[in-house]
């Protein structure tokens, strides 16, 4: 091996990152630690930046429809309506959910006493000439009073760690609120700036990476960009319409909780395939302190706009924007769900979309060369 300057710029280059390496490793505790500190310090930068990106979705379509020739005043004025529309929904669905939860809590409170033993003559009707189950459904005691108690002296029991928790509970409270301030103080920040940001960006990529890496880096990232785009807007636009079917047809059959359920399953639907499913569980518990029979009709009903909104409506909207085969759907919600919870199953789907296209548009290549 000829030993000239660049051979030995190598072999230097390799020792060192082998111990560099070397030293991570023996110090991984250190390394947690300080890696934990700087996620710290990132993270309100992160969100900031995570909820620019929600908001320019609505800022930039106001932008478009109501400034499309410009003006000093288009942008501000298209940020605060943004932020305005995106605080109306959050206080209609509080409005519309807690007073629900308030009186179905009341409701479920006063109706359990009569709700038990009504559902055991109903066990006992639906059993019929089966001797042995009626038994076994008579003999079973149902102490809703001795439940209530126990509950309660669990809580007394337990007040003084509450109290003794409360100081930790208020400075974790102080510190969400700050970090969500400073997140969207710094996402205020870069929707007025998003342009020259960019330029700012484009220009220190230039200054670090061949004309070829740039292309393909501005590339992708203009692919994440209307990828993320568009699912963000297509999976609020099905949530939407699968809440308002719901709310429909509830109200058209007299089931009870309509408002309440077709509210939530709008806003559980913008987690990816299991999203529905969970307002189906809520909403047919609540409905069926009410009536059992009206809590079976419920699932029948969820089962069949499920199908009609996963085979008619979910493909047109976000299928096709995303771009993705349901297997890889399916992939990217377990992964995702797995690393990160509901928020990696929103987000590994656009990913998992990229890195889907670059890998087709790759493979397409390779088979024409």
């Amino acid at each position: 091996m000829d030993l000239n300057k660049n051979n030995i710029k190598k072999i230097l280059g390799i020792i060192t990152f082998t111990l560099v390496l070397l030293a991570l490793l023996m110090n991984m505790g250190a390394v947690k630690s300080y890696l934990t500190l700087f996620w710290g310090i990132l993270f309100p930068f992160i969100m900031g930046g995570a909820i620019a990106f929600i908001l320019n979705i609505p800022m930039a379509a106001i932008e478009k429809k109501l400034f499309s020739k410009g003006g000093k005043a288009a942008r501000p004025v298209s940020l605060v309506l943004s932020i305005l529309c995106v605080f109306a929904v959050i206080t209609v669905v509080i409005w519309v959910v807690i007073p629900q939860l308030g009186k179905t809590v009341d409701s479920i409170s006063v109706g359990m006493t009569t709700f038990l033993p009504q559902m055991q003559e109903w066990l006992e009707e639906m059993a019929g000439d089966q001797e042995e189950i009626v038994k076994y459904i008579e003999s079973l005691e149902f102490d809703w009073k001795g439940w209530l108690e126990s509950v309660k002296d669990f809580v007394l029991s337990g007040a003084g760690s509450v109290v003794s928790y409360t100081m930790s509970a208020t400075m974790m409270v102080i510190n969400g609120v700050m970090t969500f301030f400073i997140a969207f103080v710094f996402a205020i920040y870069i929707l007025i700036q998003k342009e020259t940001l960019g330029r700012q960006g484009l220009k220190v990529i230039h200054a670090f990476f061949p004309d070829k890496v740039v292309e393909k880096i501005c590339y992708v990232c203009s692919l994440s960009h209307r990828t993320f785009s568009k699912f963000i807007t297509g999976q609020c636009l099905e949530a939407l319409i699968l809440g308002t079917m719901f709310l429909v047809s509830m109200t058209i059959f007299r089931l009870p909780y309509a408002l309440l359920v077709g509210v939530l399953i709008a806003f559980t639907a913008l987690i990816p395939m299991i999203g529905a499913f969970i307002g189906c569980f809520v909403g047919a518990f609540l409905i069926l302190m009410v009536n059992p029979m009206q809590a079976i009709f419920f699932v029948i009903l969820f089962l069949v706009l499920q199908q009609i909104e996963g085979n008619l409506i979910y493909p047109h909207v976000v299928g096709n924007s995303v771009g993705l085969p349901s297997i890889w759907v399916l992939f990217a919600v377990t992964v995702g769900g797995k690393l990160m919870g509901i928020a990696g199953m929103l987000i590994f789907i656009p990913l998992m979309s990229v890195l889907y296209t670059l890998f087709r548009e790759w493979v397409n290549r390779k088979i024409a060369r």
